[in-house]
């Protein structure tokens, strides 16, 4: 299932893309639907239409992310990949604690009496 919504994320955040890159610009040179062509649409209905398209998929944009991080997180249990492993785990015997009764002599170094 969470590859389903990552595949529609996906498609939502490219439509998004593109509905922002139609959009008029209004200062620099990056807008590609700006012109004033006389198609099906008056300049001001194509206006709203971009704004209340990027409006939605913003709002499906946010509201998939949401839902991809809650799933994500209650995916993300404790689980055992090799049940064998633990199995055959032997627990290290404990290393003996003696205290060494006199000081290493290494050759060349003074030793204090």
């Amino acid at each position: 299932m969470i590859t389903f919504l990552l595949v529609v994320h996906g498609l939502i955040t490219l439509a998004l893309v593109g509905v922002i890159l139609l959009q008029r610009s209004e200062g620099g040179a990056l807008g590609i639907g700006g012109g004033g062509g006389g198609g099906l649409m008056t300049a001001r209905g194509a206006a709203n239409l971009l704004t209340r398209s990027t409006t939605i998929l913003a709002g499906l944009f946010i509201a998939m992310s949401i839902l991809l991080a809650v799933l994500a997180a209650g995916a993300n249990k404790k689980r055992v990949i090799d049940p064998t492993v633990a199995a055959k785990a032997v627990p290290a015997a404990p290393a003996p604690t003696t205290t060494p009764t006199t000081a290493p002599v290494l050759p060349g170094v003074p030793v204090a009496q």
